[in-house]
């Protein structure tokens, strides 16, 4: 059995990293942490798991890692650098769902998280853990950063297209739409349900920190730099990311050919389903750990959507299905009810 731990396991990815970690036959969760929450249960803090999971949520600190094999780190911006060192020195797989170790740049780190990183010696040891691009060397990783959310959605539905060479690329217009569960648990006035009840609004427009990721490895996997827009935008709704790409295809390019791209790379995929002309709807994929992504051609203007469940395969599952591809276990262990296709 992998025996793993859960730093940060009282916030909403640390919660549902331990709903589907208790369903994964390979796994057993032998310590869970927490700052604000330590000495409380967590079946206290959500009611959910009680009779399930009675752990309680300790402290962390270093002689914590005895006996652990994988740890998930589910901490807001900044928290990962203080203790990444010395999980790695204890041997120790670390899957980091937070920001500190996506950009390879520490200058850009600063200026889009807004604080200096502290660990940049250990920025070259980072494998980006987008499964569906980067098999081979999650494979052998010991620090996988996990892409965030909005990454997520956008990169799987661009960069097949990039990769084929079929849009322009000095013309990308994302626009991101996402539920209140991805700014996190802290209190705040603009996530009151008073505020954003019945309504809809954008935030962060050209400075959000997941510009430069989506920039960084759009180029890592397809060798193009992409002149893009991203504006994200927040929903009266729990959980879900709805993201919108619009780009101008390239001469003689068919819809045959965007086809092609997208089943040559994701046809064997588990958890990429694609819908072609179809349009994506959030409520098929909350609670899952699948990638929808349907588009439509009209003249040389192309739209491509794509949906996600901005805490599964935006956080929790992906961070499970890059623990599968390291310990050689099929990567739908312990994300899909059911084995196999029925």
């Amino acid at each position: 059995m992998i025996k793993v731990g859960v730093i940060g396991a009282s916030g909403y990815s640390g919660f549902e990293l331990i709903k589907l970690l208790l369903n994964h036959p390979e796994v057993t969760i032998k310590n869970i942490f927490g700052v604000a929450s330590a000495g409380k249960k967590l079946e206290n803090i959500y009611p959910y798991l009680k009779n399930v999971f009675t752990k309680e949520i300790e402290i962390y600190d270093q002689k914590s890692l005895n006996g652990l094999d994988c740890i998930f780190i589910a901490l807001p911006s900044g928290q990962s650098m203080p203790i990444m060192k010395e999980i790695l020195n204890h041997n120790i797989i670390a899957i980091d769902l937070g920001g500190d170790f996506r950009l390879r740049s520490s200058d850009e780190y600063a200026k889009y998280y807004k604080q200096e990183h502290t660990e940049k010696a250990l920025l070259p040891l980072s494998v980006y853990g987008l499964p569906e691009w980067n098999y081979e060397n999650i494979k052998s990783a010991k620090l996988v950063v996990n892409p965030g959310c909005y990454p997520t959605s956008v990169l799987l539905a661009l960069l097949p297209l990039l990769k084929s060479k079929l849009i322009m690329t000095e013309f990308v217009s994302v626009s991101s739409y996402s539920g209140t569960s991805g700014a996190g648990k802290s209190l705040s006035k603009s996530l009151m349900f008073s505020e954003v009840n019945e309504s809809v609004k954008a935030y962060k427009i050209g400075v959000h920190q997941h510009i430069p990721e989506i920039r960084q490895y759009a180029f890592d996997y397809t060798g193009e730099n992409i002149s893009f827009s991203f504006v994200p935008h927040l929903l009266p709704i729990t959980k879900g990311i709805y993201t919108t790409i619009q780009t101008r295809i390239k001469a003689g390019v068919t819809l045959n050919d965007i086809n092609e791209s997208f089943m040559n790379k994701y046809s064997s995929k588990r958890f990429i389903r694609l819908l072609k002309d179809e349009i994506p709807e959030l409520k098929n994929v909350v609670n899952t750990n699948f990638c929808d992504i349907g588009y439509n051609l009209s003249d040389n203007n192309l739209t491509v959507i794509s949906t996600i469940d901005n805490l599964i395969k935006g956080a929790a599952g992906q961070a499970i299905q890059n623990m599968n591809i390291i310990y050689n276990l099929p990567e739908e262990t312990g994300i899909l009810p059911c084995k196999t296709n029925q």
